[in-house]
Parts: C-alpha cells; sequence; structure tokens
C-alpha cells in the first residue's frame, strides 16, 4: 500500500479522492446546521397561533430548540464513542436516517409539545452525524493538511448559516411552518447516496467502552438546570423555590457526573484531557462564543421581525452578512494564525464579538438596517477566527484513533454553551421584558394577563384580539422589547469578554521556528 508520507496511515485511494470525501461531509454537516438557522428565521411564525403557526410560547419556542440541542450535546460523546467502536461509516447513515425521520415528523407537528418531542429526536440523529463527520475527515487527511480542510469545514458551517436563513424565508413566504423541516429530507436522501459511494469506513482500534451511567446523568443534569433557568425567565422569578429547587438539582447531578467520570474506568468523558491548559482553553472558548451567539440570535429574529417589521425572507438576508463573513475567512484563518498565533487571532476574535454585542445595546427601532449588516458581518469574521484555531488545537490535541472524542467533545462543549445561551440570554430577556411592560398591562383581561407579558409577540397577539382597544400596547412592547434586547446583548458581551481573558491566558502565542515534534509532544499528552 501506498501512502502520502511515510508515516500516514491513509491508504492512497482514499487519498486521491480526500476532497470529494469533505465534499460529503460537509454537505451531512450542513443539514445539522442548516436545520437550526431555519428554524430561527421561523420562531416567529410558529410562535402565531394556528392556523399560520402553533401558538408557542417564548418558553416552549426555548424548548423546542433546547430539545435538539440537549439531546444532541447529551449523546455527542457516546455517538462518537459508537463511531470508534462500529465505524464511523455506519454511524453516519444510521444518524441521517434517524434524523432525516424526525425532521418528517417535525413538519406535521399539532401542537409545540409535539414539536419539542420531534426535534429531540432530531437531536438524537445529529448526535451520531457531527462528530462522525469530523473523525472521518482527521482519518482522510494528512496531519499537515489537515488545518486546511477543517478550515473549509468550518466555512461549510457557515455557508449553511448563509443559506439557512434564507431558504426558510422563501419557504416560509410560500409554504406553510413545517415545510423548514421538510426541506431536510431529500438533502438527507442524497448525503446517503454519496456517503454509501464515497466514504471509508474507519474506526478506533482501541475502542472505549460505552458508559450508559455517564450519558443518563449529564442529560439529566443539563434538562433540569436548562428547565430551571427557562422556568425562572418564564416568571420573571429566580427566587421562586421551584425554580431554585430545579437548579439546584441540575447542579447536583452534573457535579456528580464529574465525579462518576473521574472514578469510572470507562468514562463518557475522559477528565485528563482537561489536564492540557490549551486544549482546555480551545473547548472553553467554543462554549462561551456559542453562549454569547446563541442568545444574540435568538432575540435579534425578534428585532428584525416583530419590531422593525421585515418579513421571514427579509429577516433571512439581512442576517446574510453574519454567515458570508463566515464563510470568507474561516478556511483563510489559518494563515493569520500562522501569522500571529492561536493566542492573538482567538483574543481578536472574542473581543470583536464583545464589540459587537455592545453594539447591539445601541441599536433602536429606527436605527439605520445597514448598521446591524455590519454588525453582523464583523460577528461573523470575530466567529471565524475563533472556530478554526479552536477547533485544529482540539483535534490535533488527541491521536489521531481519538479523533471522534476530540470531535464529540468540541461539539459537546458547543451545544450546552449554546443552549445554556438560550436559556440564560432567553430568560433574562423575558425577565427584562416582562420587567419593561407589566405596568402597561392594565387594560388587558386578568387572565391572559401574566401570558401577555412574557414576550414581545404575546404581547402582540393579545393586542391584536383586544381590537382598537390593544392599539395603546404596540409602542410600549417595543419599548420593552428593545430595553430587554440591550440588557441581554451587555450579559452576552460580558461572557464573551470572559473568553476573550480566558484565550489570552492559556492559549499559545505565535508559533516557534519549525518544532512540529516537540508541538505534538506538547499536545498528545492530554488524550493519553
Amino acid at each position: 500500500m501506498t501512502t502520502a508520507v511515510p508515516d500516514s496511515r491513509v491508504p492512497e485511494a482514499v487519498h486521491r479522492r480526500r476532497w470529494a470525501i469533505l465534499g460529503v461531509l460537509m454537505l451531512s454537516l450542513l443539514i445539522v446546521v442548516l436545520d437550526n438557522s431555519i428554524l430561527n428565521v421561523a420562531i416567529k411564525t410558529i410562535s402565531t397561533p394556528a392556523p399560520t403557526g402553533l401558538g408557542a410560547t417564548q418558553s416552549e419556542l426555548e424548548w423546542a430548540i433546547n430539545a435538539y440541542t440537549l439531546v444532541f450535546a447529551g449523546l455527542l460523546f457516546t455517538a462518537g464513542l459508537l463511531g470508534d467502536r462500529l465505524g464511523r461509516k455506519k454511524v453516519l447513515l444510521g444518524g441521517l436516517v434517524v434524523f432525516g425521520a424526525g425532521s418528517a415528523l417535525a413538519a406535521f407537528s399539532g401542537s409545540p409539545d409535539q414539536l419539542i418531542a420531534f426535534r429531540a429526536l432530531m437531536g438524537l440523529g445529529a448526535a451520531f452525524v457531527m462528530p462522525a463527520t469530523l473523525a472521518v475527515l482527521m482519518n482522510v487527511f494528512e496531519r499537515e493538511e489537515q488545518p486546511k480542510a477543517i478550515g473549509i469545514w468550518a466555512g461549510g458551517v457557515g455557508l449553511a448559516i448563509a443559506i439557512g436563513p434564507i431558504t426558510g424565508g422563501v419557504l416560509l413566504d410560500h409554504f406553510w411552518w413545517g415545510s423548514v423541516f421538510l426541506i431536510n429530507v431529500p438533502i438527507v436522501v442524497l448525503a446517503l447516496a454519496l456517503m454509501l459511494w464515497l466514504v471509508p469506513d474507519s474506526r478506533d482500534p482501541n475502542p472505549g467502552r460505552i458508559d450508559p451511567v455517564g450519558v443518563v446523568l449529564s442529560v439529566i443534569g443539563l434538562v433540569l438546570l436548562v428547565y430551571g433557568i427557562i422556568k425562572g425567565g418564564q416568571l420573571a422569578d429566580f427566587t421562586d423555590a421551584t425554580v431554585l429547587a430545579t437548579i439546584g438539582a441540575g447542579l447536583a447531578v452534573l457535579v456528580a457526573f464529574v465525579v462518576f467520570e473521574k472514578r469510572s474506568d470507562h468514562p463518557s468523558i475522559d477528565v485528563t484531557y482537561f489536564k492540557n491548559k490549551v486544549f482546555s482553553a480551545a473547548i472553553g472558548a467554543i462554549g462561551l462564543v456559542f453562549f454569547a451567539l446563541m442568545g444574540v440570535t435568538f432575540f435579534s429574529v425578534f428585532y428584525t421581525q416583530s419590531v422593525r417589521g421585515y418579513s421571514p425572507l427579509q429577516t433571512g438576508l439581512l442576517m446574510l452578512p453574519l454567515a458570508a463573513a463566515q464563510l470568507i475567512f474561516a478556511p483563510r484563518a489559518r494563515l493569520v494564525v500562522d501569522r500571529f498565533g492561536n493566542r492573538a487571532t482567538t483574543t481578536g476574535g472574542m473581543l470583536l464579538i464583545a464589540a459587537m454585542l455592545c453594539a447591539f445595546a445601541a441599536l433602536e427601532a429606527d436605527t439605520p438596517i445597514w448598521l446591524l449588516e455590519v454588525i453582523f458581518f464583523l460577528m461573523g469574521t470575530g466567529m471565524a477566527h475563533i472556530m478554526t484555531p479552536t477547533s485544529v488545537v482540539i483535534m490535533q490535541a488527541l491521536p489521531r484513533e481519538k479523533a471522534g472524542s476530540a470531535s464529540a467533545l468540541s461539539n459537546t462543549f458547543r451545544q450546552v454553551g449554546g443552549a445554556l445561551g438560550i436559556a440564560v440570554l432567553g430568560s433574562v430577556l423575558s425577565t427584562a421584558y416582562r420587567s419593561g411592560i407589566e405596568s402597561h398591562l392594565g387594560s388587558v383581561p386578568p387572565g391572559v394577563r401574566h401570558t401577555a407579558g412574557e414576550s414581545i409577540e404575546a404581547t402582540l397577539g393579545v393586542a391584536a384580539k383586544l381590537g382598537p382597544r390593544g392599539d395603546a400596547l404596540v409602542g410600549p412592547a417595543n419599548d420593552a422589547f428593545l430595553h430587554a434586547m440591550h440588557v441581554t446583548a451587555l450579559w452576552g458581551a460580558g461572557v464573551a469578554l470572559v473568553g476573550a481573558l480566558v484565550v489570552a491566558l492559556y492559549l499559545p502565542g505565535r508559533p516557534k521556528e519549525r518544532q512540529p515534534g516537540q508541538e505534538e509532544q506538547e499536545l498528545v499528552p492530554a488524550g493519553e
């Protein structure tokens, strides 16, 4: 068997078609990312009453997003281990089938509860797709080509984010809300056909054992924690006994999870990985940046559609600069890293995101819309210069055979960070909005007053039912939302600044003159 380099384990036949394989992997990744970016545009439509939508409340919308995210995050590591054990291609194929089935069922949901359940099923399928794509990538590219391939892979995320909102807007303009999920089905069918034809199978010769106790503890802990946070925002009272008990129980279960993992001889998450400060900082940066960004994406849709009056398609087009910047800069970020190092590149990206979140706090109902476009573009630029270098650090920190575990850890922190961002920042938004609108709800019937104060869509929905009497609520609802958005954006900026501090302290600086052997030895022990 010929190989590209003397110590390569990549067969020549696989090496020759590695770029075609990368294309198939990006198509599989596309549907996972596309689904969430489409949903971001559709959440306002889903919140409207039937027959246009499902009449979902803000807390139900948060759960529709987080049911997917929490199942995804909770099972990622187990999915990575199953891929290591059973073969990454088999796991990818199975995950795509489950994801496609969940998408079809979600499209025809008859209630918010059904949508939440089918979104969880989609999360189950996605959990087996995401880590396997990056693990296969690490096994078909040589080490020196991995940063370039990961950059293109990250650019594929930008492409999905770019076309998702636009696709969602077009679908919502012409079809019912369920079409944003049904669109996944033909993409799944195409990805399955191409994968069977092109993608080789690979596995870890020494795979880890499955850890069912760890999986159950992590999922229960995260669900309790997120439920408590969302409930606190819904009630606008984080001192409520139920809220405190649920959050406390979630934290206790997560502590039990960490203790169990440290003592287990086959843990879901090998905590020894985190002894490497570089690895830990890169993982933490991913979690923090998605914490900030997912919360912003959640409230920006209501700003553009509810306050500014744009349609779903126009909202999708407005979000295009965010994705275009990632698509442009993610494949090129490695060149910036080569010149300035991981620390300067990633810290700069974090500071840029923090600055743009602060800029969100200055947006008003009549702010020129081109300013929002600039903010989105610069946020995407910052994200591209965070995701590419941190992904390379994480994936190269472990041996090739542990690629599935490294990918699963990266995506777990990304999804958990995003879920907590939606829960925490969504609750900040709800609490701040309720405090701003409550004094204006005197004309609302007592039976729906609490519901009317939950979100701007709830207020506008009640105002529409009141007829002329409800017109007086529109202005205060917009004002209350803008104040809540400003508060939420500043919270997100604070989180991004914490991320900037973490990477500035612990990520490596500018690369020293050609010491590849030494660099590899410094990183690899994290996985041993």
